[in-house]
């Protein structure tokens, strides 16, 4: 029987929703329904300067529009709560001071400049930079020397010289990490306000969360995190890191690759279903190859099948992904997308032709509005087929009314024209174009009065 995961989704508010984020908030989503457990959405938000409510505001609504929901989170409270981490600042403390009468942290009053300094000497004798201990030693008197002298002093977690950490990452297999290569770390910082590495920690195991997916580049945060843990008495959680979004080129996901964040790319008018399909094969190997619907994904999770490997995304796939979605949707569920009302029959005749709803705007032009000048390729079509066979078409209209069968029959009689010298003039002085969906449909909805004023154009001036 499988045990119930708790799992948890904990970003910042600092910025949009960045794919690479949301791919994880997927899994871990997929993976507490899946075993019947609970998700947890946590803000971890004490980055005062660069936190904002608006993006907080913003990115529940983009989990919300992807279906991801939560069992507990800011808005919806919980017996972990509060649900951001800048309303638990009294319980930071508490156990500071625990950590304090410990001896396990000490106060450093290194600056930022002696600390840059230590780690280009360390570089430049080829060590890997790590905090010195500088600060550690200190006696009471060169301690109190220092507080008057100011800033208010960082406070470190004092690592042990002798021993390791170790624990079974569930994508990357068992890890060792020797105490001795980890320097002390700083777990409150100069404003008094808890560093990631220690609120992060805390909370997960404070919330109850039993399982941690996040991207490998926190892999080496573990070990740190797993001290403070221990040394609180506080239960581990099981933690696994999964390769990175990257793009095309293997470098990480970034604007320079174009859209990055669930916001662009809802606002471009991408589907969620869509996005979602593509984002639970970035690093995750399923067990279904074709489309899933939302609601069965937590079904095919499967979190033995998690990859190390960088996941490269490719907006071509998410095409695809877009396309299968429509292909499932009806008529009226695409026009309430491209916010079409009363329009199904526009919308069954177009549905082929588009991926995003700017695809739709020609289509709209060629049935309700005027269509835009003819490029030169084009008018060298018209012109070839002369002003008579426009003239030959708009009389064949007349009697034909809108019956495209009827209409071609009549106009290939009158012209001797067949095939695509017949349909390829045509299409392009009723459409606009050379291609696209069916023409019997669209001149239906294009109707008789529009389709003559566009015929007889081209009869006067080819």
């Amino acid at each position: 029987m499988t045990t119930p995961a708790v799992t948890r989704f904990a970003p910042s508010p600092t910025g949009s929703l960045h794919l690479g984020n949301v791919r994880t908030a997927l899994f871990s989503f997929l993976w507490a329904r899946k075993s019947g457990g609970r998700f947890i959405l946590r803000i971890e938000d004490t980055d005062v300067e660069r936190s904002r409510r608006r993006f907080q505001d913003e990115l529940l609504a983009e989990l919300r529009w992807l279906g991801i929901d939560w069992d507990e989170g800011p808005d919806i409270g919980g017996p972990s709560a509060p649900y951001a981490q800048s309303q638990r600042h009294g319980l930071y403390a508490e156990l500071f001071a625990r950590l304090q009468a410990q001896g396990d942290v000490y106060p450093c009053y290194c600056s930022a400049e002696e600390l840059e300094l230590s780690r280009k000497l360390q570089r430049m004798a080829g060590k890997p930079p790590r905090y010195p201990g500088t600060c550690r030693a200190l006696g009471a008197a060169q301690r109190a020397l220092r507080e008057a002298r100011g800033p208010r002093p960082t406070l470190r977690f004092a690592v042990a010289g002798e021993g390791a950490v170790e624990f079974v990452d569930c994508v990357h297999g068992p890890q060792h990490y020797e105490a001795s290569d980890i320097g002390d770390f700083i777990v409150r910082r100069e404003d008094g306000s808890a560093s990631f590495f220690f609120c992060n920690a805390v909370d997960d195991a404070l919330m109850g969360v039993t399982q941690v997916l996040r991207g490998d580049d926190h892999l080496t945060n573990t070990p740190r995190q797993l001290m403070v843990l221990d040394a609180l008495g506080l239960r581990r959680p099981s933690y696994g890191h999964v390769g990175l979004l990257v793009g095309a080129d293997g470098t990480p996901l970034s604007k320079r690759h174009g859209s990055s964040s669930v916001q662009e790319f809802r606002q471009r008018g991408f589907l969620s279903a869509a996005l979602l399909n593509q984002l639970f094969r970035l690093g995750h190997s399923g067990d279904v190859d074709g489309w899933i619907a939302p609601a069965e994904m937590p079904a095919h999770f499967h979190a033995q099948h998690l990859g190390k490997a960088p996941a490269r995304f490719d907006e071509a796939q998410l095409i695809h992904w877009q396309k299968e979605t429509l292909a499932r949707m009806s008529a009226a569920e695409i026009g309430a997308w491209l916010n079409i009302a009363d329009g199904a029959a526009f919308v069954e005749s177009i549905r082929h032709n588009i991926v995003l709803p700017a695809d739709a705007a020609p289509w709209i032009a060629v049935v309700r509005g005027e269509l835009p000048p003819l490029g030169e390729n084009e008018r060298r079509l018209i012109a070839a087929a002369g002003a008579e066979f426009f003239a030959a078409a708009a009389a064949s209209l007349g009697e034909a009314g809108t019956d495209l069968k009827r209409l071609t029959k009549l106009l290939a009689a009158r012209t001797g024209r067949k095939g695509a010298d017949l349909f390829m003039p045509l299409r392009l002085a009723l459409t606009g174009r050379t291609h696209g969906p069916e023409l019997a449909a669209l001149l239906e909805l294009i109707g008789p009065e529009t389709a003559r004023r566009r015929l007889e154009s081209h009869a006067q001036n080819p």
